[in-house]
């Protein structure tokens, strides 16, 4: 029997294939949502030892909803299920993520006294702008989703609906 190292140049598929493509990585989608995944992270860890433990929910959430992202664009999701409207659903992400993290980041400042909450709010603070950033470059791109959409619909549509309205008078 063949040695399986000495059969072939490739490497075999092992975790290197869960990576995702360097030029994923070293794009401005890639980049936000590395560090939105991160800092999520974070704030996590940190309200995990802190005090203000009863915020932990909302970074566990939005790291996960980060990391699915951030493997559904790395993989090209988005561009195999096209019934979804990703731009919107990173969109509305987005938003929600900033407003909960600015929320929470002032109740664990001015709230709670120890270390960890005052870290957790100042990596919430962090948050917040890296999540309006990417809602603004997002708002950018879903209105050029929306203006596509409408251009590919045929204006006869109206005359159609207008006519129909006309018929049952």
């Amino acid at each position: 029997m063949e040695d399986p190292e000495s059969a072939g140049t490739a490497a075999p598929p092992g975790l290197s294939s869960l990576l995702p493509p360097r030029e994923f990585l070293r794009s401005r989608k890639g980049q936000l949502l590395l560090a939105e995944s991160v800092l999520s992270f974070i704030i996590f860890i940190c309200y995990i030892a802190s005090l203000a433990a009863s915020f932990m929910m909302a970074p566990l959430l939005e790291f996960l909803l980060a990391l699915f992202l951030f493997f559904a664009y790395a993989s090209k999701l988005n561009e195999k299920f096209k019934g979804v409207h990703w731009p919107l659903a990173d969109f509305l992400r987005c938003v929600t993520a900033a407003i909960i993290y600015f929320a929470i980041s002032i109740a664990a400042v001015s709230k709670y006294s120890d270390g960890a909450s005052k870290a957790a709010g100042v990596f919430g603070f962090a948050a917040t702008i890296v999540f309006a950033i990417d809602f603004y470059i997002t708002f950018n791109d879903l209105v050029t989703f929306l203006k596509q959409g409408s251009s590919d619909s045929p204006e006869g549509h109206k005359t159609e609906d207008e006519d129909s309205d006309s018929d049952s008078d």
